[in-house]
């Protein structure tokens, strides 16, 4: 036998081992092959629609905290401002109390530098009408001295000296 012989014979043997094959492939492909493909593509659709439905969630959550953090800053800012025009208030009320004072406290100043003056101008008169009678008395008591003791010596002159 040849070799073209002995090839032709090994085809005709072959050929029942590829169709076997062929079945098999065939067979598995349809039983075993395409629900798993089926299977994992939709594994891979939900995935990837998980994906986005998350990416989505995250952007939502992001908006969602970027709208809180602005509400949170408008309201610090409103604090603030109320804040603000209380302490101006009571700054305002402060400085009312302060000038009501000051002008208690000037118009009592003034009262009391009248009422000094007064009471000084009436202690003057007084001291003015005072002062004659006081220089009589003291004259008449230094001239009306009795005479002193012989052990001294000395005349009323000296002694008034």
């Amino acid at each position: 036998m040849s070799i073209g012989g002995q090839l032709g014979e090994l085809f005709l043997q072959a050929v029942p081992t590829v169709l076997i094959i062929l079945l098999f492939y065939s067979i598995l492909r349809v039983i075993f092959f395409k629900p798993l493909l089926k299977v994992m593509a939709e594994r891979n659709a939900r995935t990837v629609g998980a994906q986005r439905a998350a990416e989505g969630a995250q952007a939502a959550a992001a908006e969602k905290v970027k709208q809180y953090q602005d509400a949170l800053r408008h309201a610090r800012a409103k604090v603030y401002a109320e804040q603000e025009a209380a302490r101006k208030k009571v700054l305002d009320e402060r400085a009312d109390v302060v000038k009501q004072a000051r002008t208690r406290a000037n118009a009592e100043v003034t009262s009391a530098k009248a009422r000094i003056e007064q009471e000084m101008a009436a202690a003057r008169k007084d001291l003015e009408a005072t002062v004659g009678q006081l220089a009589a008395e003291i004259a008449r008591r230094i001239l009306q001295t009795p005479p002193s003791p012989r052990g001294r010596g000395g005349s009323p002159a000296r002694e008034a000296r």
